[in-house]
C-alpha cells in the first residue's frame, strides 16, 4: 500500500480550496504525514488582467500581508496541534511554484481544489489544477467543491 509522508495543499483562499485542505488534513492524519500548505502571489498575468501595469511598493506590501494573514488561518489552531504543518508563500505562476515546491521538497501527494478563481481567470489563465496534473512529480488528488454540479455537455 502506498503511504505519503509529505502532503501539499496548494490554497488560492476560495471555497474550493478551503474544501482540498479539509481533504488534505484528513489524509495528513491518517498517514501521520508533513502538511505542507502553499499559497502562490501570482505575479504578472492577475495585475494584466485587471489592467493594472504597476503596482506601488505600498499596495504591492500591503496584498502580500493580506495573503501571508489568510494564510496563518487556513489550517486552525486544533488542526496544527495534531498536524506537522509548514506554511510557505511563494510569487509566480501558481501552477509552475506547485510543481517546484512539490520536487523541490520532495512531496508524495499534492491535493488541490478544481476551480478557484472563476471562469473568466480560468479562460485568461488556464486551470492550474489541470496544469500542476500534467506536469506534476508525485501524485495529484483534485477535489471538486460539492456544490459545483457537473453537468453532462
Amino acid at each position: 500500500m502506498t503511504t505519503f509522508q509529505r502532503i501539499l495543499v496548494a490554497t488560492d483562499f476560495s471555497e474550493t480550496s478551503a474544501h482540498a485542505v479539509k481533504y488534505a488534513i484528513e489524509l495528513s492524519q491518517t498517514f501521520s504525514a508533513e502538511l505542507h500548505v502553499l499559497h502562490v502571489l501570482e505575479t504578472e498575468v492577475p495585475l494584466m488582467a485587471a489592467g493594472i501595469a504597476y503596482l506601488p511598493p505600498d499596495v504591492r506590501e500591503e496584498i502580500e500581508k493580506d495573503a501571508a494573514n489568510k494564510l496563518e488561518q487556513v489550517i486552525s489552531p486544533a488542526d496544527r496541534s495534531k498536524l506537522a504543518v509548514t506554511l510557505s508563500m511563494s510569487k509566480g505562476t501558481a501552477f509552475v511554484e506547485i510543481i517546484r515546491y512539490a520536487r523541490d521538497n520532495k512531496m508524495d501527494l499534492i491535493v488541490l481544489g478544481t476551480h478557484g478563481r472563476g471562469v473568466f481567470a480560468h479562460v485568461l489563465l488556464g486551470n492550474v489544477a489541470e496544469k500542476v496534473v500534467r506536469k506534476a512529480p508525485c501524485p495529484v488528488l483534485t477535489i471538486r467543491h460539492p456544490q459545483h454540479e457537473f453537468k453532462m455537455p
